[in-house]
Protein backbone atom coordinates (compact mmCIF):
# COMPACT_ATOMS: atom_id res chain seq x y z
CA UNK A 1 0.00 0.00 0.00
CA UNK A 2 1.59 3.17 -1.20
CA UNK A 3 0.97 6.19 1.14
CA UNK A 4 0.31 9.69 -1.06
CA UNK A 5 2.02 12.92 -0.18
CA UNK A 6 -0.34 15.62 -0.78
CA UNK A 7 1.03 19.17 -1.67
CA UNK A 8 0.54 21.06 1.52
CA UNK A 9 1.96 17.97 3.78
CA UNK A 10 5.15 18.69 1.67
CA UNK A 11 5.57 21.95 1.72
CA UNK A 12 5.19 21.11 5.71
CA UNK A 13 7.65 18.71 5.34
CA UNK A 14 9.96 20.86 3.58
CA UNK A 15 9.22 24.33 5.84
CA UNK A 16 10.35 21.98 9.13
CA UNK A 17 13.45 20.57 7.65
CA UNK A 18 14.24 24.45 6.44
CA UNK A 19 13.52 25.25 10.04
CA UNK A 20 15.96 22.40 11.27
CA UNK A 21 18.70 23.36 9.11
CA UNK A 22 18.39 27.19 9.68
CA UNK A 23 18.66 26.38 13.67
CA UNK A 24 21.79 23.86 13.03
CA UNK A 25 23.15 26.47 11.01
CA UNK A 26 22.10 29.22 13.93
CA UNK A 27 23.35 27.12 16.64
CA UNK A 28 27.12 26.24 14.84
CA UNK A 29 27.65 30.33 14.20
CA UNK A 30 26.76 30.91 17.95
CA UNK A 31 29.54 28.20 19.07
CA UNK A 32 31.78 29.95 16.98
CA UNK A 33 31.20 33.79 18.02
CA UNK A 34 30.35 33.13 21.65
CA UNK A 35 33.78 31.22 21.57
CA UNK A 36 35.89 33.85 20.42
CA UNK A 37 34.54 36.45 22.99
CA UNK A 38 36.26 36.92 26.53
CA UNK A 39 33.63 38.69 28.89
CA UNK A 40 35.42 37.85 31.90
CA UNK A 41 34.21 40.49 34.73
CA UNK A 42 34.27 40.74 38.39
CA UNK A 43 32.08 37.84 40.12
CA UNK A 44 32.26 35.63 43.00
CA UNK A 45 33.90 32.72 41.38
CA UNK A 46 35.30 31.34 38.42
CA UNK A 47 34.16 27.73 37.16
CA UNK A 48 36.31 25.80 35.74
CA UNK A 49 34.71 22.68 33.10
CA UNK A 50 36.65 19.54 34.31
CA UNK A 51 38.55 16.94 31.28
CA UNK A 52 41.03 14.04 31.93
CA UNK A 53 43.17 13.44 34.41
CA UNK A 54 45.90 11.06 34.39
CA UNK A 55 46.96 9.26 38.01
CA UNK A 56 46.18 13.05 39.23
CA UNK A 57 48.06 14.70 36.34
CA UNK A 58 45.73 17.45 34.40
CA UNK A 59 45.23 16.23 30.52
CA UNK A 60 46.81 18.97 28.94
CA UNK A 61 43.23 20.20 27.70
CA UNK A 62 41.99 20.51 31.76
CA UNK A 63 45.74 22.27 32.22
CA UNK A 64 44.46 25.04 29.71
CA UNK A 65 41.78 25.28 31.53
CA UNK A 66 43.37 25.61 35.07
CA UNK A 67 46.02 28.01 33.79
CA UNK A 68 43.55 30.25 32.40
CA UNK A 69 41.69 29.94 35.77
CA UNK A 70 44.66 30.47 37.41
CA UNK A 71 45.47 33.88 34.95
CA UNK A 72 41.77 35.32 36.17
CA UNK A 73 41.93 34.49 39.99
CA UNK A 74 45.85 36.63 40.36
CA UNK A 75 43.61 39.33 38.03
CA UNK A 76 40.84 39.61 41.21
CA UNK A 77 38.39 38.35 38.58
CA UNK A 78 36.99 36.41 41.47
CA UNK A 79 37.93 35.66 45.44
CA UNK A 80 36.82 31.77 44.54
CA UNK A 81 37.89 28.80 42.46
CA UNK A 82 35.63 26.04 41.40
CA UNK A 83 36.79 23.20 40.09
CA UNK A 84 34.73 20.31 38.87
CA UNK A 85 34.20 16.77 37.20
CA UNK A 86 33.86 13.73 39.06
CA UNK A 87 36.28 10.57 38.80
CA UNK A 88 36.53 8.92 35.17
CA UNK A 89 35.84 5.08 34.17
CA UNK A 90 38.91 3.46 35.15
CA UNK A 91 40.51 6.55 37.57
CA UNK A 92 40.78 6.88 41.35
CA UNK A 93 40.85 10.50 41.60
CA UNK A 94 38.04 13.25 40.71
CA UNK A 95 39.02 15.39 37.57
CA UNK A 96 38.37 18.60 40.26
CA UNK A 97 40.74 16.88 42.96
CA UNK A 98 43.43 17.00 40.18
CA UNK A 99 42.86 20.35 39.26
CA UNK A 100 43.27 21.19 43.04
CA UNK A 101 46.42 19.70 43.79
CA UNK A 102 47.61 21.20 40.74
CA UNK A 103 46.46 25.41 41.72
CA UNK A 104 47.56 24.84 45.11
CA UNK A 105 51.04 23.50 43.65
CA UNK A 106 51.19 26.43 41.65
CA UNK A 107 50.21 29.30 44.67
CA UNK A 108 46.47 29.45 44.94
CA UNK A 109 45.66 29.14 48.19
CA UNK A 110 43.15 26.08 49.60
CA UNK A 111 40.74 28.35 51.26
CA UNK A 112 39.99 29.96 47.97
CA UNK A 113 39.16 26.14 46.02
CA UNK A 114 35.57 24.58 46.10
CA UNK A 115 35.25 21.02 45.01
CA UNK A 116 32.72 19.74 42.85
CA UNK A 117 33.40 15.97 42.80
CA UNK A 118 30.03 14.25 41.22
CA UNK A 119 29.61 15.70 37.88
CA UNK A 120 29.56 13.39 35.00
CA UNK A 121 27.91 15.53 32.27
CA UNK A 122 28.43 19.67 31.70
CA UNK A 123 25.04 19.64 32.86
CA UNK A 124 25.49 17.98 36.09
CA UNK A 125 28.72 19.98 37.25
CA UNK A 126 27.22 23.55 36.52
CA UNK A 127 24.11 22.59 38.51
CA UNK A 128 26.23 21.06 41.25
CA UNK A 129 28.60 24.05 40.92
CA UNK A 130 25.96 26.28 41.34
CA UNK A 131 24.24 24.88 44.27
CA UNK A 132 27.80 25.10 45.95
CA UNK A 133 27.77 28.77 45.42
CA UNK A 134 23.90 29.71 46.82
CA UNK A 135 24.90 27.88 49.76
CA UNK A 136 27.55 30.45 50.54
CA UNK A 137 24.93 33.23 49.24
CA UNK A 138 27.17 33.97 45.63
CA UNK A 139 24.90 34.09 42.67
CA UNK A 140 28.00 34.88 39.44
CA UNK A 141 30.92 33.41 37.79
CA UNK A 142 33.04 33.04 35.13
CA UNK A 143 32.70 30.16 33.77
CA UNK A 144 36.13 28.26 32.12
CA UNK A 145 36.28 26.15 29.47
CA UNK A 146 36.91 25.54 25.54
CA UNK A 147 35.80 28.43 23.18
CA UNK A 148 33.51 25.82 21.83
CA UNK A 149 32.20 24.76 25.08
CA UNK A 150 31.15 28.29 25.97
CA UNK A 151 27.53 28.65 24.54
CA UNK A 152 26.24 25.53 26.25
CA UNK A 153 27.62 26.60 29.43
CA UNK A 154 25.84 30.39 29.17
CA UNK A 155 22.51 28.04 28.23
CA UNK A 156 23.52 25.79 31.11
CA UNK A 157 24.04 28.18 33.38
CA UNK A 158 20.76 30.24 32.95
CA UNK A 159 18.95 27.40 33.23
CA UNK A 160 20.39 26.96 36.53
CA UNK A 161 19.95 30.16 37.63
CA UNK A 162 23.62 30.96 37.98
CA UNK A 163 24.67 34.69 36.48
CA UNK A 164 27.07 33.88 34.61
CA UNK A 165 29.82 34.82 31.49
CA UNK A 166 32.32 32.76 30.02
CA UNK A 167 36.23 33.60 29.65
CA UNK A 168 37.37 30.50 27.10
CA UNK A 169 40.60 29.66 27.68
CA UNK A 170 43.01 30.15 24.49
CA UNK A 171 46.10 27.67 24.85
CA UNK A 172 43.80 24.26 24.78
CA UNK A 173 45.39 21.61 22.30
CA UNK A 174 42.22 21.61 20.81
CA UNK A 175 42.40 24.64 19.44
CA UNK A 176 45.46 24.30 18.22
CA UNK A 177 44.04 21.42 15.78
CA UNK A 178 41.51 23.13 12.84
CA UNK A 179 40.37 19.43 12.17
CA UNK A 180 39.60 18.82 16.08
CA UNK A 181 38.22 21.74 16.87
CA UNK A 182 35.96 21.53 14.02
CA UNK A 183 34.42 18.37 14.99
CA UNK A 184 33.95 19.58 18.49
CA UNK A 185 31.83 23.09 16.97
CA UNK A 186 30.14 20.64 15.06
CA UNK A 187 29.03 18.29 18.27
CA UNK A 188 28.12 21.07 20.50
CA UNK A 189 26.25 22.67 17.89
CA UNK A 190 23.66 19.75 18.09
CA UNK A 191 24.04 19.34 21.81
CA UNK A 192 22.94 23.63 22.53
CA UNK A 193 19.12 22.30 21.89
CA UNK A 194 19.57 19.34 24.20
CA UNK A 195 21.39 21.48 26.97
CA UNK A 196 17.98 24.39 26.91
CA UNK A 197 15.75 21.52 26.85
CA UNK A 198 17.38 18.95 29.40
CA UNK A 199 19.99 20.99 31.46
CA UNK A 200 20.89 17.97 33.75
CA UNK A 201 22.26 16.04 30.48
Amino acid sequence: MRIRIGPRSRRVVMFAAAFALLVWVASVIGVVALGRVDNRRPSDAIIVLGAAQYVGRPSPVLGARLNHAEALWRAHVAHYVVLTGGVGRGDTMSEAEAGRRYLIARGIPDSVILLEREGRTTGQSIRAATDILKQRGLTSAVLVSDPFHAMRLRILAFRHGLRAVTSPTRTSPIGRNAQQELRYVLAESFKLPIAALFPDQ
